[in-house]
């Protein structure tokens, strides 16, 4: 009888394609079947998220519940990963020491070699690294069943709001390969997905082949930013419909509307987070922008995508934020 795989995830997208991945590579490596309990697992992975109050208590008030699991079967193994993991490291081990694993975003295509690793020598092992090798390269085909599929085109941000730990957890931003991604959309449609969600920290913000200050790094390349990269996919079927999340309203620009406008498959819809209506606020929160500028992106929006639907996130109760803000 093969392994079973559970694993609980929390927070964003991000993570939810990340796990879908960590299940495909422990198939592939070691036949784990993925089950929707943990009580009949042999491996268990926490897949964390930091941005909740009181993330990393809850983290290990979980690991206390199924400490209780393999206190009942020795042989259980129990693995953390994403961005508590990324923050925590060997702090997760010293306090929780039957964890056998602990691994950041950036190394989650080494969780076969790690599973071995404390398999074979009875250690927790840790691996929190930023390897520059990127993941992407390291992935199987995804599995993942139903109409619609994630595909992760970017990974880390590089705009440090003053709310947020993505730079801290998982870096700074790394743009994959456009042909990769195109033939990732491809498989996927051959395969009979009809929907694809193109996913990011900061989706707008994908420029492959430019370094940090927009330098050209291969002048035999093409420079492909987002707008180019989002109409690449659609051409893959017209009958491939297109989503793409998140975005940040600096990165917001026309041509990624004016590509949107051109191709009927881009579903008409734009998640832009503006976290807060005070300009003041907006400052504290390091966003970039003001209350009128982002207004002004609106309505740039409803001038080029007429009926284009639209969703935002608000943060409230922000450091110093008074009840006028």
């Amino acid at each position: 009888m093969g392994k079973k795989l559970f694993i609980k995830t929390q927070g964003c997208q991000m993570n939810e394609y990340d796990s879908d991945r960590m299940g495909d590579l422990l198939n592939l490596s070691h036949g784990f079947e993925t089950v929707s309990s943990a009580e009949e697992a042999d491996l268990i992975l926490l897949n964390t998220c930091s941005i909740r109050e009181k993330a990393q208590e809850k983290v290990f008030h979980q690991l206390g519940r199924w400490k209780k699991l393999k206190e009942k079967n020795p042989e259980l193994k129990i693995g953390v990963g994403g961005c508590v993991a990324s923050q925590e490291g060997e702090k997760i081990t010293s306090r929780a020491p039957f964890v056998d694993m602990v691994f950041g975003p950036q190394t989650i295509h080494r969780v076969p070699t790690l599973y071995e690793t404390s398999s074979n020598q009875g250690t927790s092992v840790v691996d929190i690294s930023f390897p520059k090798t990127e993941k992407f390269d390291n992935l199987p085909e995804p599995t993942s069943e139903g109409p619609s599929s994630f595909v992760s085109i970017m990974e880390g941000c590089n705009k440090y709001c003053s709310f947020c730990v993505v730079p801290f957890t998982r870096g700074r931003e790394r743009s994959r390969d456009p042909e990769s991604i195109v033939a990732e959309a491809k498989d996927l449609f051959e395969k009979g997905y009809r929907e694809v969600t193109l996913l990011g920290q900061n989706v707008d913000s994908f420029k492959w082949n430019l370094d940090i200050k927009g330098k050209v790094k291969n002048p035999d390349l093409p420079v492909v930013r987002f707008a180019e990269l989002l109409e690449m996919v659609a051409e893959v079927n017209p009958d491939l419909r297109v989503r793409f999340s998140t975005s940040h309203p600096k990165d917001m620009v026309d041509d990624v509307m004016h590509a949107m406008s051109r191709h009927e498959n881009l579903c008409k819809y734009i998640h832009l987070p503006v976290q807060s209506g005070s300009s003041a606020m907006l400052k504290r929160m390091n966003r970039g922008y003001t209350r009128e500028w982002y207004l002004n992106r609106i309505a740039a929006i409803k001038e080029i995508l007429p009926g284009c639907e639209l969703s935002t996130d608000i943060i409230t109760g922000f450091c110093g934020e008074t009840q006028e803000e």
